[in-house]
């Protein structure tokens, strides 16, 4: 029975998929406020999320459609593991392991960009996970952003992101894409995201610490007027021991800290 309510569930998230597709590209047709979305494949070495290993050993594909329209977006992104990493002896794990839906909406006041919204994390093997955040972004040299995502179903903590990015125009269809991001997690509950010591062991203390640093590099590459392939590689490290700790526990096989993994992007934008 869970299977079938699985399989249904992802079912449905290709139905909405090709439903936005079909509106979206319909409505921009139709009108003159000239909606836009975008469709994009990413094929990736490793899903790493906020520091967390979620797979091991395997590549993981992840789709994600967007429709956006007068500074509102919708999307749905999903990750399939093409061989997924147990070590509770599971015999047939899911492939489709997550399929998020992100609802926002941004404004530019000038130079600055301010937005917000509410993401549902729709969870294989675990509670579903729900977010409210708000980013604030500046368009100036490195384009530095903030956002506060705020957890408030199973899982509740607070996470602070702050990043910079800069391209580098390289050819008329060619740039080198570099970010770099550091983030603070508090957490509410000392059960979900606890306090770990040197020897990987809980305290009982809630986990109130700078968290995970990401460096990224990207070569966007644009193929015709709607297509980019965009090849990457990305750095995971923690910011603080308390990190360390919490990143090795939460690992595959509970030895590593950080992370190095990459992959390909093809996107379509209309």
């Amino acid at each position: 029975m869970i299977k079938k309510l699985r399989y249904m569930r992802h079912f449905l998230t290709i139905i909405v998929i090709l439903v936005l597709t079909v509106i979206s590209t319909s409505t921009a047709m139709a009108g003159d406020d000239k909606p836009s979305a975008s469709f994009s494949v990413a094929v990736l070495s490793k899903y790493i999320w906020r520091g967390q290993e979620l797979s091991r050993d395997s590549m993981v594909i992840q789709p994600s459609i967007t429709a956006s329209y007068m500074g509102f977006s919708a999307n749905l992104w999903s990750n399939m593991d093409t061989d997924p990493y147990t070590t509770h002896g599971i015999d047939n794990p899911a492939n489709w392991t997550e399929t998020d839906f992100t609802f926002s909406y941004s404004r530019n006041f000038g130079a600055l960009d301010v937005g917000g919204g509410y993401i549902y994390y729709g969870l294989d093997g675990c509670s579903d996970s729900q977010e409210i955040f708000l980013n604030l972004g500046l368009d100036s040299v490195l384009s530095p952003s903030l956002t506060l995502y705020r957890e408030i179903h199973d899982y509740q903590h607070w996470y602070l992101l702050l990043s910079v990015s800069h391209s580098f125009k390289i050819t008329k269809a060619v740039s080198l894409e570099l970010s770099g991001s550091a983030s603070y997690l508090k957490s509410m509950d000392s059960d979900e995201y606890p306090k770990i010591n040197s020897s990987g062991q809980e305290t009982g203390d809630k986990y109130n610490a700078l968290h995970d640093g990401v460096i990224s590099a990207s070569l966007p590459v644009s193929v015709g007027e709607y297509i980019t392939v965009t090849p990457s590689v990305s750095y995971t490290f923690p910011l603080s021991n308390d990190a360390r700790h919490e990143m090795k526990w939460r690992s595959m096989k509970g030895t590593d800290d950080d992370f190095v993994y990459g992959g390909i992007t093809v996107s379509m934008a209309f």
